[in-house]
């Protein structure tokens, strides 16, 4: 009997990953009904990761906590024990902007925060930050004002959220942290190993995406700069400091955090080694292969995972932008696409879920002849 472990990223603006394990698993019955199907959604720190924990049988914790711009959301993260999987996206991310309207100077991550304090009053003592589609740029100050730090500007007050406010604050004063922070500890999941500040840094690479304008990035790059004076220059060089906004330099200034690639982190936390052992193939996937993919998006993160296993590895996505040879240095010994099933971009979308099933057929025919290890 073959056993194929299902592991793929969301195809995003489509379908969720566990939607795309869903579909790819109804093809693979059509053609090999004795196989055995493993679905294991994935993410890598990004929109999707609380998902992808609840999939895999994690509690979801519901609650209401302001977006990026201060109007409240219904949102939640994933516990399992004493951990908690806490998503920026869900609550802070590009696609909670009201009306899909940008605030690049004021968004802010305090919902993130009030996230993280609602995980520590319920016991949680790991604590796992996804970080990625960040709608702000405050270098987590405003993660940190809501778990109890005050920042403060040149009146002695407290200075409004969002990354410019920061280019006023004077001083730091943490000493209204929340308690469970001293017997917490933080890992941040993230695909990013930009720096805080300079050419690579927050502002440079990502504020553009969140709206901002020349002068408003050079706002948040004074702002950021002086955030990081205040409270752990020697963080602001680190790989990942720069991600989500920033949020990354906070959480590991202030919180102490450890930064590691999203994808290993969740594939560890959802024991995919384990997974593995008893597996005959795997597939992994996103929506677009490229260049991102890369440089450890969760794809690459699978299929590491898998070759250190043993086992095969095949690709599925919406399109692939890689070459023949950049797919098989990544490990995959086989890609498919939608593109080549309906090159119309919209209704390749739209059909996403039936061209998958079709590609699970496909697959089944394809890779699992002589692959059955008894």
């Amino acid at each position: 009997m073959p056993a194929v472990v299902l592991a793929p990223d969301k195809f995003k603006g489509s379908l969720t990953a566990a939607e795309v394990a869903s579909a790819l698993a109804k093809g693979i019955a059509e053609v090999r009904p004795d196989a055995r199907v493993m679905r294991v959604p994935v993410a890598d720190g990004g929109d999707g990761t609380v998902d992808a924990f609840v999939a895999a049988g994690w509690t979801r914790v519901s609650l209401r906590a302001p977006g990026p711009t201060g109007e409240l959301l219904e949102t939640s993260y994933a516990v399992q024990g004493d951990t908690a999987v806490i998503e920026l996206a869900a609550v802070a991310g590009l696609s909670k902007l009201p009306g899909g309207r940008p605030d690049p100077l004021n968004a802010s991550t305090f919902g993130l925060g009030v996230l993280i304090s609602h995980a520590l009053d319920a016991g949680a003592t790991r604590i796992v930050l996804g970080l990625g589609g960040s709608a702000s740029t405050d270098g987590g100050a405003g993660m940190l004002t809501a778990l109890g730090a005050r920042v403060i500007g040149p009146d002695g007050s407290e200075l409004p959220r969002g990354g410019a406010a920061l280019l006023d604050a004077k001083r730091v004063d943490p000493r209204g942290l929340h308690p469970g922070l001293a017997a917490a500890h933080f890992i941040v999941a993230s695909d990013v190993d930009n720096p805080l500040l300079g050419p690579s840094g927050a502002v440079t690479v990502y504020a553009p995406q969140k709206g901002a304008s020349r002068h408003d990035m050079a706002i948040l790059e004074a702002a950021l700069h002086n955030w990081a004076l205040l409270t752990g220059r020697e963080f602001a060089a680190r790989p990942g400091a720069g991600a989500a906004g920033g949020t990354g330099f906070g959480a590991m200034a202030l919180l102490g955090a450890e930064m590691r690639s999203g994808i290993e982190v969740v594939l560890e936390l959802l024991d995919f080694a384990t997974v593995l052992e008893s597996a005959t193939l795997a597939i992994t996937g996103e929506g677009c292969l490229d260049q991102q993919t890369m440089h450890g998006k969760a794809p690459m993160g699978v299929s590491a995972a898998a070759r250190a296993a043993g086992v095969p590895v095949v690709a599925v996505a919406g399109r692939s932008e890689l070459t023949a040879e950049q797919l098989a240095a990544a490990g995959f010994a086989a890609t498919y696409t939608l593109a080549e099933l309906q090159p119309d971009p919209a209704r390749s979308i739209g059909d996403a879920a039936a061209l998958l099933e079709q590609i699970g057929a496909r697959i089944a025919a394809e890779q699992l002849d002589g692959r059955d290890r008894g």
